[in-house]
């Protein structure tokens, strides 16, 4: 069972190794492709085996201490931890909490996301 473990270990850490490089090659690889569109002021991109789109979408970042002061219930905040957008859309739509009450807590960031598909 040790030497189970041990190459078990061992594999667990080459592939966490090998993650954090792909993960690295794939920031430098979007960037590239990005500000290659954003310089020729383009959306869609169509090569001869890939599309290429960019999709513009604005995400919410919270202001943890407003966030938690607009909160009617510390419980509430219990629950949450930490400001997660998609928690808090849950509990808007559930009439948990109130979209009017939390104005105030977030900023809008407008996020690109690339989308590569194969033709």
């Amino acid at each position: 069972m040790d030497k189970i473990v041990q190459r078990s270990v061992e594999r667990y850490y080459q592939l966490k190794q090998s993650q954090k490089e792909l993960e690295q090659e794939l920031a430098e690889l979007r960037q590239t492709i990005l500000d290659y569109c954003r310089e020729r002021e383009l959306q869609h991109l169509e090569l001869a085996d890939h599309k290429v789109k960019i999709v513009q979408q604005n995400r919410r970042e919270y202001d943890e201490n407003k966030l938690f002061a607009a909160l009617p219930d510390p419980e509430l905040w219990r629950m949450l931890s930490r400001p997660d957008a998609v928690k808090i859309a849950g509990l808007i739509k559930l009439k948990v909490i109130s979209e009017e009450k939390i104005k105030d807590t977030y900023t809008q960031k407008n996020v690109q996301l690339l989308q590569v598909e194969r033709k």
